[in-house]
């Protein structure tokens, strides 16, 4: 009888702890996870190498300039060696289970970062075959690492998360999935999300949300009209109406997300508010360039914090 293919796990480590989704999280990992991008956000260049010895592989299957750029920088920042593979560079590409490339590749690297069309089922099934931390770097349901990203530009720029309120506007896609579990946890915090109809937060993803706000004192809303948002914004964010790596059925889409468009109008409802996008951004259709650029944006220095958010979940999966 063949005897099955064995699964080398790394003996300096505990059990693979993977980020899949911000739903796994509970209120204390995600603010470590904030604490310690905030620490390297203000300093990049850590005095030790806790990555030092350690080999982490990065699969984009799509493209990527923020997310892709920030573990490749930061797994070297702490001292790992990194591996790409591109679309085509994997049997996968010729037809080999995931469960099985899982398999190899757990025995010969110590972490996988994944940017792929597959879901967080695929993924799940990838670490445990891998038995190694695996990364999603954006998947079709959810963009974790762009959540925790996001939420610690937030604790640096006001210094308290309690009480916040963030209107998102635009499509309910995996960065309002990851902004909308990662807020939950934060006591007292809100978001109201300003969806065009038909393109909405997924509604399981929504209603755990909701759940998971309402045991922190909090609360995540739906609604269908930018006239509906309530008073008291702290923070507008949107996103390119087009998510990457998708298409959309309907080809008048454009009709029903004008009205989602962020200008100087709607920014004017909330003066106090600052501006946040999670790049690329197309001016002229989902924001405006007087407001990307205007002096309220902290879109850009939110792009560098990526750079900081891979180092600490790195650092938390494997150091």
């Amino acid at each position: 009888m063949t005897e099955p293919m064995p699964v080398w796990p790394d003996p300096r480590t505990r059990s693979p702890r993977s980020l899949i989704s911000l739903y796994d999280l509970s209120m204390d990992e995600l603010l470590g996870l904030v604490r310690r991008s905030c620490a390297w956000y203000e300093d990049r260049w850590p005095q030790e190498r806790p990555l030092r010895d350690r080999v982490v592989g990065t699969l984009f299957t799509h493209t990527s300039t923020r997310t892709r750029t920030a573990f490749t920088s930061g797994a070297a920042r702490l001292g790992a060696t990194v591996i790409a593979f591109g679309p085509n560079d994997l049997q996968l590409a010729t037809g080999e289970l995931l469960s099985d490339t899982g398999r190899i590749l757990g025995g010969m690297l110590d972490a996988l970062v994944v940017r792929s069309a597959v879901g967080e089922d695929d993924l799940r099934e990838f670490a445990r075959s891998a038995s190694i931390p695996v990364v999603n770097a954006m998947a079709r349901e959810e963009h974790p690492t762009q959540g925790i990203s996001d939420i610690s530009m937030l604790a640096r720029h006001f210094g308290s998360l309690q009480g916040l309120h963030l209107a998102y506007v635009g499509e309910g896609n995996n960065t309002a999935a990851a902004l909308a579990y990662g807020l939950a946890l934060i006591p007292g915090a809100s978001m109201t999300l300003a969806t065009p109809t038909g393109y909405g937060l997924d509604p399981t993803v929504l209603a755990r949300a909701q759940k998971t706000a309402e045991q922190a004192g909090g609360n995540v809303v739906e609604v269908h009209d930018v006239d509906d948002i309530r008073d008291g914004v702290d923070v507008v964010y949107t996103t390119q109406w087009q998510t990457t790596g998708t298409t959309k059925s309907d080809p008048d889409w454009r009709t029903a997300f004008q009205p989602f468009a962020v200008d100087e109008r709607l920014m004017a409802r909330w003066p106090g508010a600052v501006f946040m996008h999670d790049l690329p951004a197309r001016r002229g259709e989902e924001v405006t360039g007087a407001v990307l650029d205007g002096p309220r944006s902290i879109a850009w220095a939110q792009a560098q914090m990526k750079l900081a958010s891979a180092m600490a979940v790195l650092d938390w999966c494997l150091a």
